[in-house]
């Protein structure tokens, strides 16, 4: 499933869980951590079993879980109460190197085995620069990561809070500071050599439609596929934003068009410019990503 939009949804929250199903996000992510306070854990952990196991057709809407992280006594018991529920996968916060999402693999592991589940089928995604130390580690996914890591996100709040600063963004552009700007191409950079889909982080002004629009098409120039949203309002706007237009659509045919009428050239003219390999492989793209789009409707 291409999955263009992830709604944040408390775990703890009946109505805000039954909402969840009615919203035009691609997938719903379950949450047992931040918004979650400490003595209502075993209430969450409760209520998202319960709906995970109310809702077994995934078909049009996936449901995945954010835990606790794995540092925490709480993640353990959080992956315990909601496995029999066969969450389509989860979302590994706070994440230091590839050596947890490996770890978080062998966890899996055991409990689809407890479960009866298919070995392998949940899935993880990791937000993967909530730490400083994630910064410096990003190699580590290039070698013999789990192939259950299907997509990373990068998140600027809490690394900022790890890194001691009072703000991420510059107080003249507003635009993301130097450190945010290195998670975020990291980000985008590792996904894409490993084959996991990159995520574009939480635009946190959810009342700015306008403003996410804007920023989840620059996501998508720069390569990102998808984007968190925190509030339900969010869903749409993202899903539109990476829908290839019916512009798109056409001059990526026209250029795939032109290439399969000149076989053998590496290059072609187009509207009077010259079209190589890469342009191709673009094209290429937009295509596939409309095709498992209309599947998937």
């Amino acid at each position: 499933m291409m999955i263009r939009s992830w709604l944040f949804v408390p775990g703890d929250s009946e109505r805000k869980l039954a909402k969840g199903q009615g919203n035009p996000a691609d997938a719903l992510i379950l949450d047992l951590e931040d918004s979650v306070s400490d003595d209502r854990q075993d209430i969450a952990r409760e209520m998202v079993r319960d709906y995970l196991m109310g809702r077994p057709d995934r078909s049009q809407q996936q449901l995945w879980v954010r835990i606790n992280p794995l540092d925490t006594e709480l993640s353990l018991p959080d992956l315990a109460a909601v496995m029999p529920g066969a969450p389509d996968g989860i979302l590994l916060p706070k994440v230091y190197s590839a050596a947890d999402v490996n770890t978080l693999a062998k966890y899996l592991d055991a409990l689809e085995t407890r479960e009866g589940l298919e070995l392998g089928s949940t899935k993880i995604h990791c937000v993967s620069t909530e730490t400083a130390a994630s910064l410096l580690t990003f190699h580590t996914y290039l070698d013999n990561v789990s192939d259950r890591l299907v997509a990373l996100t990068w998140g600027g709040e809490d690394l900022a809070a790890a890194l001691g600063a009072t703000d991420n963004r510059h107080p003249d552009t507003g635009e993301y500071d130097d450190p945010y700007l290195m998670a975020k191409s990291l980000c985008l950079a590792t996904s894409r050599a490993i084959d996991a889909q990159p995520v574009g982080v939480v635009y946190v002004d959810f009342r700015d439609l306008e403003g996410l629009e804007k920023e989840c098409l620059r996501d998508r120039r720069a390569g990102f596929f998808g984007k968190i949203a925190i509030h339900p309002a969010q869903s749409e706007v993202i899903n539109n934003a990476f829908t290839p237009s019916a512009e798109e659509i056409a001059h990526a045919q026209r250029v795939i068009d032109v290439f399969e009428q000149n076989p053998g050239l590496g290059t072609v003219g187009l509207d009077g410019k010259m079209l190589d390999m890469p342009h191709l492989k673009q094209a290429r793209n937009v295509m596939a990503v409309v095709a498992q789009i209309e599947a998937q409707n």
